[in-house]
């Protein structure tokens, strides 16, 4: 038997709102439907997540060959000169950028809890990358990376995804803004005809001599790039549905082929078959190597799930599962790390590419893991034609692109232009590790500093009269700056104490009551109000050191709280 049942709603009319019923079908009460219906609900009121639209996680074939199948080709398209450049930036084998493409794609697409997000191999794990490659090498690179997929599937399956979340905003701008600085530092020798090296004040004390001994063809290649990248906004629509990295890349290796044969192009042994490899412990250094674990695991964890709020952001009506990303991403780790590719975070250049391109599913994602598959089974031959100057001026190109000003302004404007520049700092001179506690602690100190000095201000209005603000939260630190304004008002003076306060501790509320009975002890008179919209004749006149006569004092010897309730009864008189 059917229920049915008609729900109100309220309509707007021009004579007011108006009451209609909808009905409303419902199966029949004890079904298995509706029970599965309601377990399904009270789980995604536990996880605090707003269940995906049928149409985003379960489209018809249609939808997927009308919507996913040309997001996936646009993003195949920008990911595959991308793997192949942070595969190079990394110092890693530059077929692992393609495998951990793949993977990714697949895995990452198949198994996380963001279905627009597109994962692979990211810039904020470059630094990262190749200094692990510097002190262990590549196989037992890729040992870390798989330990750090096994992590972050026990954070995803502790559900701490949201509490990823809790790192301050600025840092994690900040640590890509340093990571960019440090790629664009280490790519523009390579433009130049030089090499790059790992340390920072290396690659800036020795750019003059790179720029006395340039190479013009390195130069010419690198610029092309560039130049193509930063006006290729400007193209015309048709051209634009290229992937500018792409058109770039290209533009790029055929000018080289016809005027410069003989510029350094990406060195490859063998194909993507023989670039597979099984991972390798090490020999000793163990903590090194438990500290390398953790360093991946967490940098891949934020940038991942940052990206995954993002999307979400970009496209209304989704919400990610957060701890499901996360276990999603563990186990692409562990699978690129396992067949020797690079790490895996979600990408917000190919997450970004793939909204644009109208995805609707996470079939998307899988699609274009499967393309840089199909593509670079056969034709991974090809790479070896793109000039490595090329690949640096596309690098240099994203590393700029990581230092937004935006976020330097919004630094500025709250005030933590501090906590951003010490921790860019860092990232680039010291490591990212460093760099990142730096820019934490930094952080944190400025939160305690903020809690501990409420803003206290003592201004006069007349000649005998001062007003007295308190604002923010008012604990046991704030007394030092509670005792130099309240003592540097003058006895026997009319006072109003207005309180803004989101906490309040003891220590404070009693300082500042014993103040104000010494103070009316000498002869003075104080008025406490709060802070409110300034309505006359409320508890929260702003006008109350005028000594308006719609205004209630505080009479000496009553509590706040009878006197707010005398308030409130006089206002309530004079309206009858």
């Amino acid at each position: 038997m059917n229920w049915r049942i008609e729900v109100p709603t309220l309509t707007a009319s021009p004579l007011g709102r108006r009451t209609s019923r909808t009905p409303v079908s419902m199966p029949p009460l004890g079904g298995s439907a509706l029970q599965t219906d309601l377990r399904q609900d009270s789980q995604d009121d536990r996880s605090s997540e707003v269940r995906p639209s049928p149409l985003l996680t379960k489209a018809s074939a249609s939808n997927i060959f009308r919507y996913d199948l040309p997001a996936s080709l646009v993003v195949f398209l920008v990911a595959l000169p991308l793997s192949l450049g942070i595969a190079i930036a990394s110092g890693a084998p530059p077929l692992a950028g393609l495998i951990a493409a793949v993977v990714g794609g697949i895995v990452a697409g198949a198994l996380g809890g963001s279905p627009l997000q597109v994962s692979g191999p990211a810039a904020g794990l470059t630094v990262i990358v190749a200094g692990l490659i510097a002190e262990f090498g590549w196989k037992v690179t890729c040992a870390i990376t798989v330990c750090a997929g096994v992590l972050q599937i026990l954070f995803g399956l502790s559900r701490m995804g949201r509490a990823a979340l809790a790192i301050s905003p600025m840092v994690v701008h900040a640590m890509l803004a340093g990571i960019g600085i440090t790629i664009a530092l280490q790519q523009i020798h390579v433009l130049l005809g030089g090499e790059t090296h790992s340390s920072a004040w290396y690659n800036i004390t020795a750019l003059p001599a790179h720029l006395s001994s340039a190479d013009a063809a390195s130069v010419a290649i690198g610029g092309l790039v560039i130049a193509i990248l930063v006006t290729w906004r400007w193209a015309p629509a048709p051209i634009r549905r290229i992937p500018g990295p792409l058109a770039a890349i290209v533009a790029a290796t055929v000018a080289a082929a016809l005027f410069a044969p003989t510029a350094p192009r990406i060195p490859l042994d063998g194909s993507l078959m023989d670039a597979l490899q099984l991972p390798g412990l090490p020999e000793g250094r163990w903590g090194a190597f438990a500290v390398g674990v953790l360093t991946v695991a967490l940098i891949a964890s934020v940038e991942s799930l940052l990206t995954a709020v993002a999307v979400d952001r970009m496209k209304p009506g989704i919400r990610s599962n957060l701890n499901r990303e996360l276990v999603g991403q563990g186990a692409a780790n562990m699978a690129s790390g396992a067949v020797g590719g690079l790490p895996i975070t979600g990408v917000i250049v190919r997450s970004s590419a793939n909204v644009a391109a109208g995805a609707r599913t996470r079939a998307s994602a899988m699609l274009h893991g499967l393309w840089v598959l199909v593509f670079a089974l056969p034709f991974a031959g090809l790479a070896k034609q793109i000039p490595t100057a090329a690949l640096a001026g596309l690098l240099v190109v994203i590393g700029v692109q990581l230092v937004k000003l935006t976020h330097i302004r919004t630094a500025r404007r709250t005030g933590d232009l501090a906590v951003y520049i010490l921790t860019v700092g860092g990232v680039v001179f010291l490591n990212l590790l460093e760099g990142v506690l730096l820019g934490l602690g930094l952080s944190i100190l400025l939160t305690i500093w903020r809690v501990a000095n409420a803003k206290v201000t003592a201004t006069p209005t007349r000649a005998d009269e001062w007003l007295v603000t308190i604002e923010g939260v008012c604990t046991f630190l704030s007394l030092p700056r509670l005792h130099q304004s309240l003592n540097a008002i003058p006895t026997g003076s009319r006072v109003t104490l207005q309180m803004s306060v989101t906490f309040i501790d003891y220590a404070s509320r009693e300082y500042i009551d014993a103040w104000c009975r010494q103070h009316e002890a000498t002869g003075g008179l104080v008025s406490e109000i709060e802070k409110d919209t300034g309505t006359p004749g409320t508890p929260g006149c702003h006008s109350c050191a005028q000594r308006c006569p719609s205004c209630v004092e505080i009479p000496s010897g009553r509590t706040l709280k009878e006197t707010n309730n005398e308030v409130k009864i006089v206002n309530h008189m004079s309206s009858l």
